[in-house]
């Protein structure tokens, strides 16, 4: 799919690697609704952006929020042609402690932000496509989602941050399937450790032993290199159906 003149619906668009992706869509000509809580910050990016760039306050857990924004984009914009979700949240807590249990409720908000949500924005942008005139090629939208390594190498103490990339990821292949005969493609990039908000929340002992298990490069990815991939994603209508790691080879160890 050219980017050039398309509409794209990004959901934690205010910061990291969503603000990254919001950028990069822009500068290849797209225009891009930056979906987010963060009202100060998703302001300030889109008067950067300028006209190409709305911004809406969309709380992905909700049908209503998510609805409403991508109904201001397609008022923006007149359509929406991609969504990219990366909008999510982080928690570290085992599931035996020396304080109890992990707190249901905990569990419960990790998994319907990061996987409860990315699958609201799936189906309601997936009807958003399903009309759209066609390409040359047949294509009328793409999804790309953010799972993380975590879905297959999860530390002790990310059992729910684990549990809903995993769902993200096995999201993938069923929903490409289905949304195939649309003309819609769905895509998930599962990230290692980048240089982000949620990141930057990580103790630095812990942050410098996962550095230490990456090969090549031994450093924190950058979210440019992640916008570059979604970019990539887009532009290539062969994607599909896939989860790919972009983690310089890292493999978590069981302990952080």
């Amino acid at each position: 799919m050219d980017i050039s003149g398309r509409a794209f619906f990004v959901t934690g668009g205010g910061s990291g690697l969503g603000e990254a992706t919001a950028r990069a869509l822009v500068a290849a000509g797209g225009r891009v609704l930056i979906a987010d809580v963060q009202d100060d910050r998703g302001v300030a990016l889109a008067g950067e952006l300028g006209a190409a760039s709305r911004f809406g306050h969309v709380d992905v857990t909700d049908e209503v929020s998510v609805q409403a924004g991508i109904d201001a984009a397609i008022g923006a914009f007149g359509a929406v042609h991609g969504a990219i979700n990366c909008a999510g949240v982080a928690i570290a807590r085992k599931v035996l402690s020396r304080s109890g249990p992990h707190p249901l409720d905990h569990f419960e908000w990790v998994i319907r932000v990061n996987l409860i949500g990315t699958f609201n924005v799936i189906r309601l942008a997936a009807e958003a496509m399903a009309g759209n005139q066609p390409d040359d090629e047949g294509a009328r939208g793409v999804i790309v989602n953010t799972a993380s390594i975590a879905a297959f190498d999860g530390q002790i103490g990310q059992a729910a941050y684990a549990a809903s990339k995993g769902g993200v990821a096995g999201l993938t292949l069923p929903i490409a399937r289905e949304l195939g005969r649309s003309g819609i493609r769905v895509v998930t990039v599962a990230p290692g450790i980048f240089e982000t908000p949620m990141m930057a929340m990580l103790p630095e002992p812990a942050r410098n032993h996962l550095l230490e298990q990456t090969v090549y490069p031994n450093r924190l990815g950058k979210p440019d290199e992640f916008a570059a991939l979604v970019r990539h994603v887009v532009e290539n209508d062969m994607l599909n159906g896939e989860v790919i790691r972009l983690d310089g080879a890292l493999r978590m160890p069981p302990k952080g």
